[in-house]
């Protein structure tokens, strides 16, 4: 058996070689097959035409892409071979990953503008009014930048009544989409929050792409708070852009767009309290000239003849459901009379007072001689009394 290896030695052998002899390589190529794992690790297979090879990338290694790598898209990597024994397999153990060319993030920048605007992200439909006096502003931007130093100039010339406050985040490099989202949602779980303005000065491809990052896009068009985007200079456009609710050139031109300018608010109340008594008075008095002439038209008239007409009709009407009224209630009581006069003669009482009388045998009316026993005794009822009889 001498001479012969197992496959954990021949293995351990071909990692060994590789390992040493690549222990730094910087490759081109395709991304294909990209996976984000849930535990932050990234599984991706770089190829060209002829070949493919395994990537891995770890999480905290990942966090310093500035960008998502996005499969067809041409990378430039540095990393080492590494073997995994249990798959017999080689890959590249990723350590750094940036895009080939400023041609690679335009594509992508163009596949997700295309993906996006196909979801309605950027319909007009969804868009917000932005504020005309807004009580406090948002803003997502880099503390320490001009942009900041910018806006809160602009605010104190033109509105000084405003208030900011700023969700301090990074503009750029790794992780700055994400805390970018971040801060957009903290400030939208406020509730006195009218307008949010998220930006920064301007810079290259690269420098603004975390405003063409999916997350960010997809957190803008959720805020429930209007959003103006201000990203780098006026010729710049970013996906931020497009979902907004208002774009601006720049992040100073932002403020601008978010703010009322208090010269022309005061040259406004001015004017107004000039202005404002002589118009009312002028209205006023035209509105009375079109009231009385209103009034005095035969249109008007008419429809206080109509008026006058069915008060009359409602007067006759009232009188003849009162005549009516009272002609039936007389007749109803002259026909109550003769049958209380009816039902007064037929009363035993004044039967009897006119001489008639009642026979009575044997707790019975004899209303006949043959019902008569004249053996036995009875009872005769006149007006003012009884007699028996025996």
């Amino acid at each position: 058996m001498e001479g012969i290896l197992s496959v954990s030695e021949i293995t351990g052998l071909i990692k060994q070689t590789l390992e040493e002899n690549f222990s730094e390589v910087n490759v081109i190529g395709e991304i294909s097959n990209f996976k984000a794992h849930v535990s932050g690790h990234w599984y991706f297979t770089l190829k060209d035409a002829n070949a493919q090879v395994s990537c891995t990338m770890w999480r905290g290694i990942n966090n310093y892409v500035f960008f998502t790598p996005q499969d067809g898209m041409k990378i430039i990597i540095t990393g080492k071979i590494t073997v995994y024994p249990p798959r017999g397999s080689y890959q590249i153990d990723v350590r750094s990953m940036k895009p080939a060319g400023v041609g690679e993030l335009q594509a992508a920048f163009e596949k997700l503008k295309q993906k996006l605007s196909a979801e309605g992200l950027f319909d007009e439909q969804f868009k917000k009014p932005i504020p005309k006096f807004p009580q406090k502003i948002g803003i997502v931007t880099a503390i320490d930048g001009a942009a900041f130093q910018d806006m809160k100039s602009i605010a104190l010339r033109r509105y000084p009544l405003v208030e900011l406050v700023i969700a301090s985040s990074k503009v750029q490099g790794e992780g700055a989409a994400s805390e970018i989202a971040e801060n957009i949602k903290l400030l939208n779980k406020q509730d006195d929050i009218d307008v949010i303005i998220v930006g920064r000065g301007g810079g290259s491809l690269e420098d603004l792409w975390a405003f063409n990052e999916e997350i960010v896009a997809r957190t803008i068009f959720d805020s429930q708070i209007p959003i103006i985007s201000a990203v780098g200079h006026e010729i710049d456009f970013t996906i931020s852009d497009f979902v907004a609710d208002l774009r601006a050139a720049t992040p100073s031109a932002a403020m601008e767009l978010a703010t009322p300018s208090k010269d022309e608010l005061f040259a406004f109340i001015g004017e107004f309290s000039d202005y404002f008594p002589e118009k009312m008075l002028e209205i006023v008095s035209n509105y009375s000239d079109e009231i009385n002439q209103a009034i005095s038209s035969y249109g008007f008239r008419v429809p206080q003849d109509i008026v006058k007409n069915k008060i009359q009709l409602l007067d006759n009407l009232s009188y003849r459901f009162q005549n009516n009224f009272d002609i039936k209630l007389s007749d109803r009581k002259k026909g109550l009379e003769l049958l209380e006069s009816k039902i007064d003669s037929l009363n035993i009482d004044n039967i009897l007072k006119r001489g008639f009388s009642i026979i009575k045998q044997n707790d019975r009316y004899i209303t006949r001689k043959k019902n008569l026993d004249k053996d036995k005794s009875l009872d005769i009822k006149f007006y003012d009394g009884e007699v028996r009889i025996k």
